[in-house]
């Protein structure tokens, strides 16, 4: 999927540049990813949807044939068994489309990243 050259300011606009099928995969990431951690905050990084507390948590990225989930290096080595199935790199893993989409392994890996951002919460 070729997204429009729009520098998105939300969430809800990063969805809305969607296919309608693409946009329910989005909206569920969305709302798995806000119930694992209610306390982050939602914004737009690197033009795509990010979670932040103290520092971002994960980003995510709809594609043409996947989901793109950026939950960092960190997490994919500490989640690299369960995440055999998938393509991944240092810090991306690709989930496909044309798969059921593993929501409660990203709901423990975001909560993973929830705890070492606490861990290293400078307060």
């Amino acid at each position: 999927m070729n997204l429009p050259k729009t520098k998105f300011t939300t969430v809800d606009q990063y969805i809305a540049a969607f296919s309608k099928d693409i946009q329910m995969v989005l909206k569920k990431i969305r709302q798995t990813i806000r119930e694992s951690a209610p306390q982050a905050t939602e914004i737009i990084s690197y033009n795509m949807p990010a979670y932040k507390q103290n520092k971002v948590l994960v980003y995510f990225a709809g594609n043409k044939n996947h989901l793109g989930f950026y939950p960092t290096p960190e997490a994919i080595f500490e989640f690299a068994q369960e995440l055999k199935p998938y393509k991944t790199s240092k810090g991306a893993v690709q989930f496909d489309f044309d798969k059921p989409i593993p929501y409660s392994l990203i709901k423990r890996i975001v909560k993973f990243k929830v705890q070492r951002d606490k861990l290293n919460d400078p307060k």
